[in-house]
């Protein structure tokens, strides 16, 4: 019997190839991504270095899935909260996987200071939804035929889990680092 090891750790720039590779399919094969065409190596590296964080799960050398957090939207007012985004190869679905990316995710966008990780998912997607009920998540709304891809409309549900108390707060929380 062989054991496979597995690890999470954060990304860098050398990951790059391996997103993009893990990513593809869901932009050309699905409408889990609303992108058209998959972004090259170069793109997911920017992407990579310009996210509040970005971990990827590693087993035995290889890249088997990631989840990342990035600016939730422009405006200042805004920058205490992020959009947070996972991905698994396929066959990964329940194994606890995106439990293990996302908790270590979450753990550092608290630390970092975040009071919101928000997430949208196309639906139907009852895999994403399971986890990010699993994980605390609460229902924040949806936009309706928000995304046209493979031919038709699609709704994305979006969700929010609090990182840290803000009731009753008068005074903004301390600035990023």
């Amino acid at each position: 019997m062989t054991t496979m090891r597995a690890m999470i750790r954060d990304a860098t720039p050398s990951d790059a190839a391996a997103c993009a590779a893990l990513y593809a399919p869901y932009v050309t094969d699905t409408v889990i991504s609303f992108e058209t065409e998959p972004p090259g190596v170069a793109e997911m590296a920017r992407r990579i270095a310009g996210a509040h964080a970005w971990f990827v799960l590693e087993t035995d050398g290889h890249i088997a899935g990631y989840a990342y957090a990035q600016r939730f939207a422009e405006r200042a007012a805004y920058r205490w909260s992020c959009e947070t985004s996972i991905y698994l190869e396929r066959g990964r679905r329940r194994t606890g996987a995106g439990r293990a990316l996302y908790e270590t995710l979450l753990q550092r966008l608290q630390e970092q200071g975040f009071c919101r990780a928000f997430a949208g998912m196309t639906l139907p997607n009852e895999a994403s939804a399971g986890l990010h009920r699993a994980l605390g998540f609460e229902p924040a709304g949806v936009y309706r035929r928000v995304g046209w891809k493979h031919g038709a409309w699609h709704d994305v549900a979006w969700v929010q889990k609090d990182l840290r108390a803000t009731e009753g707060c008068t005074s903004p929380p301390p600035e990023l680092t």
